[in-house]
């Protein structure tokens, strides 16, 4: 039994940090999301003083600065917010699913399955409400995981370079096809330019409210199947032995990882890397333990996406740099960092 604890808990994780102490970077991780809020509110082309967000909050006036933070930055914010839950909570999903620590919705082309479907939606049906385009988002994030999971599927099981291979293809091809329905209709795309680079300006709150039942649903089902991930770990054979359900398992967690990559693209658009980066930041912390994995991704996903789009707004202030140009910039080198690693951390 205890040779078994050790190996659940993965080769260097013996001295991993005990309950108290992965609370307590919880609570750390938690603090920070909240003063990044309050800096995303008051940082723009133009900064706005404490006391006036405040008073935007909850003494309205027609003052134009209380005006652009309820109308503008406010729900910038939370799209940040609620983008980031579902790009760092896919990302530790997908790379405990596929044992894969180089996964990510990103690289494994189920951004790219979503904004193509959305792109399609748009230029060939006229779609233009999030309510409309966002199960088009759905749908071709499920048909790509389900084709990436296929591809890297091998007679020994699945491989994760196969894998990676097979989303980056994947990725390229439908990548390319948005880019022509594009050009066939630039005026319908004018307006999603932003969308396209991964994006939360603009994004009003009607955009984001019909998502958040979804992600809900996600968040339940992705807590639900973190023991069973972590069963999963070891192998099929021993998640059997152990009284994993190891099918009903996989199905859900494709579902919530649906639900959450689908929906975030269709909010924000193509954002990569975050859902890459965060989960090995958050197995650092706490080892091969998928519940707080999870829970830290929830709270150190949206942090990172904020940080960034700070950091867009202020770079080349007045312009602005689009969120997924900013932690693009930042990724690349992190993911050509893990695939240089002879050992990324254990799943």
């Amino acid at each position: 039994m205890t040779a078994l604890a050790l190996r659940q808990d993965g080769p260097g994780t013996e001295t991993a940090p005990g309950p108290r102490r992965r609370l307590f970077g919880l609570v750390v991780a938690l603090v920070v999301l909240v003063v990044l809020l309050v800096l995303s509110v008051m940082i723009g082309s133009t900064a706005i003083a404490p006391s006036v967000v405040w008073d935007a909050l909850f003494h309205s006036s027609a003052d134009i600065d209380q005006f652009a933070i309820r109308d503008f930055r406010l729900p910038r914010t939370i799209a940040g917010l609620v983008v980031g839950v579902a790009l760092g909570l896919s990302g530790a999903l997908i790379q405990s699913l596929t044992r894969n620590p180089l996964a990510d919705p990103g690289v494994l082309g189920v951004h790219a399955g979503a904004s193509f479907a959305v792109t399609a939606a748009v230029g060939l049906l006229g779609v233009r409400d999030a309510q409309g385009y966002m199960w088009f988002a759905f749908g071709g994030a499920l048909i790509v995981t389900l084709l990436v999971l296929a591809l890297g599927s091998t007679r020994q099981g699945s491989s994760p370079v196969v894998m990676v291979l097979a989303g980056v293809c994947v990725g390229a091809v439908l990548g390319g096809a948005r880019e022509a329905l594009q050009l066939t209709n630039p005026d319908a795309f004018d307006a999603m330019r932003y969308w396209n680079a991964g994006s939360i300006v603009g994004r009003p709150l009607e955009v984001v409210w019909p998502i958040l039942p979804y992600f809900a649903v996600a968040l339940i089902l992705a807590f639900a199947v973190s023991g069973p991930l972590n069963a999963l770990a070891l192998g099929d054979e021993l998640a059997v032995a152990q009284g994993v359900r190891v099918v009903r398992t996989r199905v859900l967690a494709v579902i919530a990882l649906t639900l959450l990559a689908g929906g975030a693209t269709a909010i924000a658009g193509p954002i990569g890397f975050v859902g890459l980066m965060v989960p090995h930041v958050a197995r650092w912390i706490v080892g091969p333990h998928q519940r707080w994995i999870f829970a830290y991704s929830i709270l150190l996903a949206p942090s990172l996406l904020l940080v960034s789009d700070i950091l867009g707004r202020v770079v080349m202030r007045p312009a602005e740099i689009p969120v997924g140009v900013v932690t693009a910039f930042v990724g690349g080198p992190v993911l050509v960092a893990l695939v240089r690693r002879k050992k990324a951390s254990g799943l």
